[in-house]
């Protein structure tokens, strides 16, 4: 200990003689640990740690399989005969999503609601902060009308007292009486299901179809597995329970099944892909800069033989040399260790704020044990890799040869080791920038698709009626969404504006069942076809300019009191009637969807991608009809008011129209509300989000590689060509010109350069085959001849760059100084 004590006091003294090394390596290090280290620390969070339930590995997602969905919602009625027969789930809950006016405290504001059955808070082990949970029974139709706060609500709008027990909150014009608050710490994101503001029994949903066998309505769920009991099987014994229910119930539940996933999976399936992706990337990044380091240590080694050949002579074994220098090396990675800690706090929060909503967890995610540990290790790895191979070069030199030299020679040996750290990190960097450059064209294939919709300037929002309306006829509702529509429109700016009810592109779907007039009915709503379903004014397709390619569109006169019509896209079309005509052709709704009446076909608009711009294709359910929003049944109409979506047109900043908007909405009553706004634009951003995410790291990780790299070759050229000063010197005495000893310098770089980008093209064919296997890539091949060209030209051009300095360098060698010198 004594001795190493002795070599770790030597080495901090021989590093801080060479403060420009020392600086050098500790920032390259830094940025390459703390890089990874911040990575680490999101995978960590994300995927490593346990989900923040008890007996996480017990927790599945529970849905219906159907025909055109694997993982379709679950009727109320059959849930509760799960319940009942299943012999494997220690407990399952079903919720849904949804929103409520909250009334009576300060101006009327629009809440997130969570209808949710009486396990769902249990199953998660999730304890009220105050007050209790709902207990079993309460949410079965008709009891009393309770609530469940959360705590940012409770401490928002109730004024955090614990007095709040008791009280009622008015939602939608009714009383709830709040009985708990839910921890801040619950924050459950997956499927459709996001932490609420309150928390509602399922039974006091207000819809009717609660009570229908076949209507889904949205509902999913959650269950905990009794001990010991895997998926497989618990889906092997609802499979069971779902065959006898589709025996009793053969109309509704003919094809229905249960689709059992661990809730892990489906909270982190499409995520981890691309954390492990990058995670690999950042790993490069870490190679690059211990082979530009060692490459540092060892040109600085050339220097120091004289030194290491002096204490050989001495006594020094070779085995206490080498353990010399990987000390140094070892202290060096752990000071770029510790540096990279400091940088990895500020780039995590950094990395997590780029963009948010890629990213589930990411609450939990923060330096641990764990990511401490790691940036242990990588420090220490990092500081054993770079500093072996220059120890074990400098450690063979012989005694005799670098005591006459002087320590100024170079050995072939060491000229190609060289060499070889960079074209290591010329192929390394090319790699990623191959994986960079494909998500960069990725992104540019996805923008260019069309979407079958104009999103520029359009903005959707939320808009709820006063609560009194909740309560109204039908023919009041219409009235009053008549003229709020009125008002709206003549907002100065909008240009155009509709209602919907149903899907919205890209962020929201519902579907209808129907059959063709002339066909005989099916027995059963699962042997019905299925369309998506968008209920809308006459103006939509001025909103979204979605081109109309045959017949007509609605009209105001389309009302409850005309013809039902309906206007399909050319995929429902084509799917339903082939070569025929549609437009004439009438279509009939399964009472679930709405009526049996018929509906004229009146019109065939083009198709709108609502899955996704890169999956739309790929989806069984890709049929789609509009209906207009007037002719809804009076059912569905009197259910409007608690929320429907608005779509507007307009060239104004979208904050300065919906601040007008409100103002307008505010004129007709002040119990309107208005609420979510967000433009197409966004939407369409926010379902690229997780690519963009990718993208953005991948980028900034090629760039740090070329910059690491381009500063390998930079060094490595000067190193040579101060190495080679005597025989430029002599050369120009001979009468070489300047331009031959440029030549010469620029050569050797390009041909680095030029190796480094051909191994790094064979590596790139396959390393990028995971971007594919990752289902990261969109229009664009894995071994994209353009990208891999365009990358290997930019990686050269760069390199070349690099050398130009040090080949300047050498052609102002002066000969009767430098051979003076030598």
């Amino acid at each position: 200990m004594d001795t190493l004590w002795q070599e770790i006091r030597y080495a901090v003294r021989t590093l801080a003689k060479s403060p420009g090394f020392t600086v050098v390596a500790l920032a390259t290090l830094a940025l390459a640990i703390g890089a990874n280290t911040a990575l680490f620390s999101v995978v960590n969070g994300v995927l490593l740690n346990p989900l923040p339930y008890p007996h996480p590995e017990e927790l599945v997602r529970l849905h219906e399989s159907k025909v055109n969905f694997a993982t379709g919602s679950i009727s109320y009625l059959n849930f509760r005969d799960w319940q009942r027969d299943n012999r494997t789930f220690a407990a399952m809950a079903i919720s849904r999503g949804s929103s409520a006016i909250l009334t009576g405290i300060g101006e009327p504001e629009q809440v997130r609601i969570q209808f949710v059955t009486s396990d769902f808070f249990s199953i998660l082990g999730v304890k009220a902060s105050l007050g209790r949970l709902f207990v079993p029974g309460e949410d079965e139709i008709g009891r009393a009308p309770i609530a469940l706060v959360s705590e940012g609500f409770w401490k928002r709008k109730l004024g955090g007292t614990p007095d709040v027990l008791g009280k009622a909150l008015t939602l939608d014009g009714g009383s709830d009486t709040i009985v708990g608050v839910i921890p801040a710490n619950f924050d459950l994101s997956v499927g459709s299901f996001r932490p609420a503001d309150v928390y509602l029994p399922l039974g006091q949903w207000g819809n009717p179809l609660l009570n229908v066998r076949a209507a889904g309505l949205g509902l999913h769920g959650i269950g905990r597995l009794k001990p010991g009991v895997s998926p497989a099987q618990a889906q092997a014994d609802m499979d069971a329970v779902t065959r006898h229910l589709a025996e009793v119930y053969p109309d509704a539940d003919k094809g229905v099944g249960a689709a059992i996933s661990p809730l892990r999976q489906e909270m982190l399936g499409k995520i981890q892909p691309f954390l492990l992706v990058l995670l690999a990337a950042v790993g490069f990044v870490l190679l690059i800069a211990c082979v530009n380091v060692a490459n540092l240590t060892l040109a600085r080694s050339t220097g120091r033989a004289h030194e290491f050949a002096v204490r050989a002579a001495l006594g020094a074994s070779r085995r206490r040399v080498v353990r010399q220098l990987l000390v140094e090396s070892t202290l060096l990675g752990l000071a770029g260790g510790g540096l990279g800690l400091l940088l990895a706090s500020w780039g995590t929060q950094a990395t997590l704020g780029l963009l948010p909503i890629a990213i589930p967890r990411a609450g939990e995610v923060y330096m641990d044990g764990r990511v401490l540990l790691f940036t242990l290790l990588i420090s220490l790895l990092a500081g054993g890799f770079f500093g072996l191979y220059p120890a074990l070069q400098l450690s063979r030199a012989e005694v005799q040869d670098s005591l006459q030299s002087g320590g100024r020679g170079s050995s072939g040996v060491r000229h190609r080791a060289h060499g070889a750290f960079v074209v290591a990190e010329m192929a390394m960097a090319l790699v990623l920038l191959c994986g960079a450059g494909l998500m960069i064209r990725t992104l540019e294939r996805l923008w260019n698709v069309n979407p079958g919709f104009d999103p520029n300037g359009v903005m959707t929002f939320g808009a709820s009626l006063p609560p009194s309306m909740q309560k109204a006829s039908a023919d009041a509702v219409r009235a009053a969404f008549r003229e709020f529509d009125a008002r709206l429109a003549a907002v100065p700016g909008v240009n155009a504006i509709s209602l919907s009810w149903g899907a919205v592109p890209l962020s929201g779907d519902d579907e209808r069942l129907f059959w063709i007039e002339g066909q005989p009915k099916p027995v059963s709503p699962n042997d019905m076809n299925w369309a998506l379903s968008y209920v809308v004014e006459s103006d939509y397709l001025k909103v979204m300019r979605i081109p109309l390619l045959r017949g007509r569109f609605f009209t105001p006169k389309d009302d409850e009191h005309a013809h039902a019509v309906v206007v399909v896209d050319d995929v429902f079309a084509r799917k339903f009637f082939g070569a025929e005509d549609a437009i004439g052709k009438s279509i009939l709704f399964d009472d679930i969807s709405g009526g049996t009446g018929p509906a004229e076909i009146v019109g065939v608009v083009g198709h709108v991608k609502q899955w996704g711009l890169d999956t739309d294709d790929t989806q069984k359910l890709r049929a789609q009809m509009y209906t207009p929003y007037m002719q809804l049944t009076d059912k569905a109409m009197m259910l409007s008011p608690a929320g429907t979506s608005v779509l507007v047109r307009s060239e104004l900043p979208p904050q300065a129209l919906f601040d007008s908007l409100r103002q307008a909405s505010g004129r007709l009553s002040n119990q309107h509300v208005i609420y979510g706004q967000q433009t197409m634009e966004e939407i369409i951003s926010d379902t690229l989000a997780t690519r963009r995410f990718t993208m953005a790291l991948l980028v900034a990780f090629a760039l740090v590689a070329l910059a690491l790299a381009s500063i390998g070759i930079y060094g490595v050229i000067s190193f040579l060509v101060g190495q080679r000063t005597r025989e430029f010197a002599i050369r120009l005495a001979l009468g070489a010109q300047q331009s031959d000893v440029l030549r010469s310098v620029l050569g050797q770089g390009v041909r680095l350069a030029l190796l480094g980008a051909a191994t790094g093209l064979l590596a790139a064919f396959g390393l990028t085959r995971l971007l594919t296997q990752s289902s990261m890539l969109f229009g664009v091949s894995a071994t994209d001849p353009a990208t891999f060209a365009a990358v290997a030209v930019l990686l050269t051009l760069v390199a070349l760059v690099a050398c130009c300095l040090p080949a300047i360098r050498a052609t102002r060698v002066d000969p009767l100084v430098a051979l003076r010198h030598e």
